[in-house]
């Protein structure tokens, strides 16, 4: 269970900016939008807007990237870079490392978990731990050295085992330490997908379906958004190479060849109802998924595996652009399953980046759920949620009407046009 992100300066987040997914004491959605979990009252989720270019994105592969950091560090060679890009529109941050950091709950115990990183090195990395109300280190490294305290003793004589782009958490995982093997695994089910390259997660959408305890809860969520079909069919057959395009390059079919022994082609149809001219069934008729459905269909069918693999496990996923190619009522119903008692019963969490305003009225969410990202006159991102927002001192009120106060620019983080008629006159004019 995540309680806070912090992310700073990197990409267009300057100095440290924070998500949090502890409830604050507004009265609203309780029954729904909380959890509780050992002395915290925890959201299921938040809800990013912002103006295109704003920040919203870069937010969320700051979570990416830490993910990534973290599982991948120790498959890294000395000579690999890390890919971190810090903010570079000032002298003072273009050439000083970015930092990370993720607040979370593992077995009833809070652990505080972060890094600093450039391109090349790990400068700082640091890991505390809550059993109770107050925080102890487990180990604290700066330039010049890693500490391991007495509560981690998995990390002892590691210290010169860990390269200098290496993070100590995952060597520590590598040696099978007790704490980090448990870090790491939380790490493995904080998800971050996008919503507008896709396909990648269908193969988790499939593992789902060919499974019998899990492929009648997808299709019952398929049936009920009413996308057109009646049932799914899915073939898996070996990998054929004679099925490769003739025209192919000889060596690219070589080492496809070898690249995908063993592996298997997945066909997906879904099964349309078929009438005769009285209007009567006759019989059913196949339609090839890809080619045949929407594209929303295509990415809700695709996005759908990792939000019941979340949602069954309990883990965090987040998903930027969430509403690219759906329906608002689509959007909504995939935004409402995390806040279901009977879908979310194992306090899943979802953080997504949206420009669809109708959640703002539709989707009851908190107005510490909802968050606003916006940049300065330097370059600089910013994030806040409506519940910290102020207008003339005093919070917003909850039953004030958060969508058309978005879309007037009560809450910035909305793009600023101006007046559309000079510009269609200058453009003529030309």
């Amino acid at each position: 269970m995540l309680l806070e992100f912090s992310v700073g300066n990197y990409l267009s987040f300057k100095t440290k900016t924070t998500l949090s997914l502890l409830a604050t004491p507004i009265k609203e959605h309780l029954d729904t939008n909380i959890f509780s979990s050992n002395r915290y009252d925890l959201l299921k989720g938040a809800v990013i807007y912002g103006a295109n270019a704003s920040g919203k994105s870069n937010f969320i592969k700051a979570m990416s990237t830490m993910r990534r950091l973290v599982l991948q560090s120790f498959e890294q060679s000395s000579a690999d870079e890390l890919d971190v890009i810090p903010f570079l529109l000032n002298v003072e941050t273009e050439n000083t490392p970015s930092s990370f950091e993720a607040i979370f709950i593992i077995d009833n115990v809070r652990y505080r978990y972060g890094f600093e990183v450039d391109n090349r090195a790990v400068h700082a990395e640091w890991l505390f731990e809550a059993p109770k109300q107050a925080e102890k280190p487990l180990f604290i490294r700066e330039n010049d050295g890693i500490e391991v305290m007495k509560g981690f003793p998995e990390g002892k004589d590691l210290e010169e085992r860990t390269r200098d782009n290496a993070l100590f958490l995952a060597v520590a995982d590598q040696f099978n330490g007790k704490i980090a093997k448990k870090i790491m695994q939380w790490y493995n089910n904080f998800f971050t997908i996008s919503g507008l390259s896709h396909e990648g997660y269908k193969g988790v959408t499939f593992g789902m379906l060919e499974n019998k305890l899990t492929s009648s809860t997808l299709l019952n969520f398929y049936k009920k958004l009413d996308l057109g079909f009646d049932d799914i069919s899915i073939s898996k057959k070996p990998f054929d190479p004679k099925e490769l395009p003739n025209d192919m390059p000889e060596s690219l079919v070589k080492q496809l060849v070898t690249d995908l022994e063993g592996a298997f082609k997945i066909d997906i149809k879904t099964i349309h109802k078929k009438y005769n001219s009285k209007g009567k069934l006759v019989g059913n008729v196949e339609f090839d998924m890809r080619s045949q459905e929407s594209s929303g269909t295509n990415k809700l069918f695709n996005i759908s595996g990792p939000v019941f693999d979340v949602l069954n496990d309990g883990g965090v996923l987040v998903i930027d652009e969430l509403d690219a190619s759906l329906h608002p009522l689509l959007t909504l119903a995939v935004t409402k399953l995390f806040n279901s008692k009977e879908f979310n019963q194992n306090n899943a969490q979802l953080i997504f980046a949206t420009h669809d305003t109708n959640l703002l009225y539709y989707g009851n969410y908190r107005r510490d759920q909802i968050y606003f990202v916006e940049k300065d006159s330097y370059g600089s991102s910013d994030m806040y949620s409506l519940v910290e927002y102020k207008e003339e001192g005093k919070t917003i009120r909850k039953d004030r009407s958060f969508e058309k106060d978005y879309i007037e620019g009560r809450y910035g983080a909305i793009p600023f046009i101006g007046n559309l008629s000079n510009v269609v006159t200058e453009w003529q004019e030309k």
